[in-house]
Parts: structure tokens; C-alpha cells; sequence
């Protein structure tokens, strides 16, 4: 009687090492995906972050540099007018704004940093020259805007000239709100999980014939 050769298979201990072995493998492989797809979002996030800077950058620049020296407030006796009104912490000045955002006409803006729930937040408002009553109106919510967050600290200072024409050092206030200043300097340093840094920027105005003998507060 013809016998058949027995066959050999796997043991259960090699199938359990098998099984082991593909299970690290599977491990390795989904921590690798993992750690490619985490790099690849702070990648994206750090590209947003950077072009939010930028834009940002851009709109204080094309703003700023247009303050025009038109008052949007007067004493009651008409005599006194106030132009530009700036410190550490707060500006409010007069300029045009963005074709796209502009329905026409000078705007009363506001530029300042505001605490936040992160640090500070620098805040923007705008409305309407035509019109405008600083102690009645009432900004809207849809015209404030945070342009930027998780600012660790920062400042405006602001440079013109004294009473002999001579340019003045910088100062984080300005004394003379009749007239503007002649450049406008903005410090700022992000929070720390940013690990973006803001180079000072320095603005000067496109139209500085407002900011004739004046000067910083002392």
C-alpha cells in the first residue's frame, strides 16, 4: 500500500510570532504616517501663520502711511480740532480705506491692542468720517476686526517735530492732537508657541503736512 509523505505546517507558536511581527511592522508604519501627517499641518499652519504676518504687515503699512490731517473731532467752540490721537497702546486717525472696503469717503480708524484671551489682540475699527461723533457713535461690530493674536507684547511710537523743526526721538505718545506725526513705529512680540518674530516696522506718512512743530508727549 502506497503511503503519502506527511506534510508539514506552521506551529502555533510560529503563527503567534508571525501575527506579532506584522502587528509591529503595522505599528511602525501608522507612527511614521502619524508623524508625517502632524509635520505636514504645522508645516501648513506655520505657511498660514507667516502670510497672515504679512497681510497684516501690508494693510497697517497702506493704511498708516495715508493718514490724511483732516479732524474728525472739534471743541465745542470750534476752536480746537483733533487730528491724530496716539499712545503705547491706542491710535485713532483719519485715512481712506481699501477700494474693496470703501464706500466711499475718509474713515474714522482706530487701531489698538486690546487684551485677549491669549495674550493681546490687535484690534482695528472703522467708520465713516461723514457723520462721525466721537462722543455718541457707537463702532459697529461687523467694522472691528482683530487683525492679529497671541501677542505677548507690544507698542506704537510715534516721531515728528519740535517747535524748531528739529526731528524728535521716538516716544509711545503723542502731545499735539491737532497734527499728525511724521512716522509711526510698531513693536510687537509674538507668544512664544509662534516661533514667528515681528521685525519693527516703521511707517512714515505719505502726507506729513500735519505734523508741522509738533511733538511727542513728554
Amino acid at each position: 500500500m502506497h503511503t503519502f509523505p506527511r506534510q508539514q505546517g506552521f506551529s502555533l507558536l510560529e503563527v503567534m510570532l508571525a501575527v506579532l511581527l506584522l502587528a509591529l511592522l503595522l505599528a511602525g508604519a501608522y507612527n511614521g504616517i502619524t508623524a508625517s501627517v502632524r509635520s505636514m499641518h504645522s508645516g501648513e499652519a506655520a505657511i498660514e501663520r507667516i502670510d497672515k504676518l504679512r497681510t497684516v504687515q501690508e494693510f497697517l503699512r497702506h493704511q498708516i502711511s495715508r493718514i490724511l490731517p483732516f479732524p474728525y473731532a472739534r471743541s465745542k467752540d470750534g476752536l480746537k480740532v483733533e487730528v491724530f490721537r496716539g499712545d503705547g497702546k491706542f491710535m485713532r486717525f483719519v485715512a481712506p480705506m481699501p477700494g474693496y472696503l470703501s464706500r466711499g469717503g475718509a474713515y474714522v480708524q482706530t487701531l489698538e491692542l486690546a487684551p485677549g484671551k491669549d495674550g493681546m489682540q490687535l484690534v482695528f475699527t472703522s467708520t465713516l468720517l461723514n457723520g462721525f461723533d466721537m462722543d455718541k457713535n457707537k463702532v459697529a461690530e461687523e467694522s472691528t476686526v482683530v487683525l492679529l493674536d497671541h501677542i505677548q507684547e507690544g507698542s506704537f511710537s510715534y516721531r515728528g517735530l519740535n517747535q524748531q523743526g528739529e526731528l524728535m526721538n521716538w516716544s509711545q505718545g503723542w502731545k499735539d492732537s491737532s497734527t499728525t506725526p511724521l512716522m509711526v513705529a510698531l513693536d510687537l512680540r509674538l507668544a512664544a508657541g509662534n516661533r514667528i518674530e515681528w521685525p519693527r516696522m516703521t511707517i512714515p506718512l505719505m502726507m506729513d503736512v500735519g505734523a508741522r512743530r509738533s511733538g511727542p508727549a513728554g
